[in-house]
C-alpha cells in the first residue's frame, strides 16, 4: 500500500487538474495508466480521453457549467475516463475537474433506463441553454430505449415549439467483432430523422477533432442537439492521437483528407480512386491500403487510392467534400465504404446527395456489408471475414 501512494503522489491526478489530495491513494492500474499518459504528453501528443478531458477543463475555466452523465460514464465504459478517482485504501472520491476554477462541473452515472435518463438530461438543457449538457451510452445501440425522446423532442422540439436544445448523445459506434449489441449506434435511425438543420450528426476519428467539437457545441450561438457517434478501439489507438499545437489552434473540420496527402513526395495526380468513408473503418482502409504500399515498394508518389474522413454527416458537407475532391483531379472514381449492413448506416442518407454531386465527374460506388435483419454478426471469425471483404472491394 505505501508503494501505491508513493506511486500516486508521484503521478497525481494524470495532468487532469493539479495533484490529487495529499494521502489519496490512486488505484495501482491507474497509476500506470496517468503514467503513460504523461508520457504520452510529454512526446507531444493527447489521446481521445485526453482531449475530452482538455475540451471540458477548457470549458470549465472559462466559466461554463458542463455536466456528463451517462451508464458507467465517471469510469468510461472502457474504462478511459476516469473522471472520478476512488481512493483504493479508504473508497473517498476526488474528482478533478471539479477542482477547477469557473464553472461547475457534474459527472454522474444514470440509471439504466434511457428513457428516463435522456429525457431529464433533455429537459436539463432546455433550462440550461449555456450549458454543456451530455448523457453518455454503456453502448450507442442502447439510446434506441430513448427512442420516444429522441423523436418527440429531441429533433422536432424546435420545429414544433420553438424549444431549443443543445443536449449531446455520445453514441459509442464501431465494428469490432463484439457482435449485434455492441457495434451499432444505428446511425441510418438518426439520418431520417435530419431536416432543415434540427440537429448535427458527427464522427470524429481524432482527439482534437472532438475537442473542437464540443468546445463548439456552446460557443456557437444557436443551439441544436450534437449527436457524437463515438469510438470504442481507437479511444486508445495511435492514429486517434492528435499533436498537442492542434488543441491550440484550428477548429472542428467536417472533412479530413488522406493523412498522406502531406508527405513529401505526394502525386495528387496520380490518385485515381477517393474512398470516402466515416470512423474507425476510415484508419482499417488507410492500414490496408499503406500495407499494400509497402509491399509492392511503392512510396507516397505511388499512391492511387486515397482515403477521406467524413466527420459530419449532418448538416451535410457537400463544400467541403466537393473542395477535398478537387484536390484529386484525376480521380474518376468515388467509393463509399461503410462498415454497416446495406440498409443501414449512412449509404441510403449519402447516396443521393452524394450522386447529384458527382454525376457529371465521377462514377460512384459504395461497399458495405450484405443487407441484414441484425445490425452486426454475431460470430467474431465471421465478422473478420466480413472486414477483410469490405476493405478488399473498396482499396484493393
Amino acid at each position: 500500500m505505501t508503494e501505491a501512494k508513493r506511486a500516486a503522489k508521484k503521478a497525481g491526478s494524470g495532468g487532469m487538474a493539479g495533484q490529487a489530495p495529499e494521502g489519496f491513494t490512486v488505484h495501482p492500474k491507474l497509476v500506470r495508466q496517468f503514467e503513460q499518459r504523461d508520457k504520452l504528453v510529454a512526446d507531444g501528443e493527447v489521446d481521445w480521453a485526453l482531449g475530452e478531458a482538455l475540451a471540458l477543463g477548457s470549458l470549465l475555466v472559462e466559466g461554463t457549467n458542463v455536466r456528463l452523465t451517462g451508464q458507467d460514464t465517471r469510469r468510461g465504459t472502457f474504462s478511459h475516463r476516469h473522471a472520478v478517482l476512488v481512493d483504493y485504501a479508504t473508497g473517498a472520491e476526488h474528482v478533478p475537474l471539479a477542482q477547477l476554477s469557473g464553472g461547475q462541473f457534474t459527472v454522474r452515472d444514470s440509471l439504466l433506463s434511457e428513457y428516463a435518463a435522456v429525457g431529464f438530461e433533455y429537459g436539463y438543457s432546455v433550462v440550461s441553454p449555456d450549458d454543456l449538457v451530455a448523457w453518455e451510452a454503456q453502448f450507442g445501440d442502447f439510446w434506441n430505449g430513448a427512442e420516444i425522446i429522441v423523436d418527440n423532442f429531441l429533433v422536432a422540439a424546435e420545429d414544433k415549439w420553438g424549444q431549443q436544445s443543445g443536449l449531446v448523445l455520445l453514441l459509442p459506434h464501431g465494428y469490432e467483432g463484439q457482435g449485434p449489441e455492441h457495434s451499432s449506434a444505428r446511425i441510418e435511425r438518426f439520418l431520417t430523422l435530419c431536416a432543415r438543420g434540427n440537429i448535427r450528426v458527427a464522427e470524429p476519428t481524432n482527439a482534437s477533432q472532438y475537442f473542437h467539437l464540443l468546445r463548439a457545441q456552446v460557443r456557437t450561438p444557436i443551439r441544436r442537439p450534437l449527436v457524437v457517434f463515438t469510438p470504442k478501439s481507437l479511444l486508445r489507438a495511435r492514429q486517434a492521437r492528435s499533436p498537442i499545437e492542434a488543441f491550440t489552434s484550428g477548429s472542428f473540420r467536417e472533412v479530413l483528407d488522406d493523412p498522406i496527402a502531406g508527405s513529401e513526395g505526394f502525386d495528387r495526380a496520380g490518385v485515381t480512386r477517393v474512398v470516402l468513408c466515416t470512423g474507425k473503418v476510415a484508419y482499417d482502409a488507410l492500414g490496408r491500403r499503406d500495407e499494400a504500399l509497402a509491399g509492392a515498394g511503392g512510396g507516397a508518389g505511388a499512391v492511387e487510392v486515397a482515403v477521406v474522413r467524413v466527420e459530419q454527416l449532418y448538416p451535410w458537407p457537400k463544400q467541403a467534400i466537393a473542395d477535398t475532391l478537387a484536390g484529386y483531379p484525376n480521380a474518376t472514381e468515388v467509393v463509399w465504404l461503410q462498415e454497416e449492413p446495406e440498409n443501414m448506416g449512412a449509404w441510403n442518407f449519402v447516396h443521393g446527395r452524394l450522386h447529384s454531386l458527382l454525376r457529371d465527374t465521377h462514377s460512384l460506388r459504395h461497399v458495405s456489408r450484405a443487407e441484414s435483419a441484425s445490425p452486426a454478426s454475431g460470430s467474431a471469425a465471421l465478422h473478420r471475414l466480413e472486414q477483410d471483404d469490405l476493405l478488399r472491394r473498396a482499396v484493393d
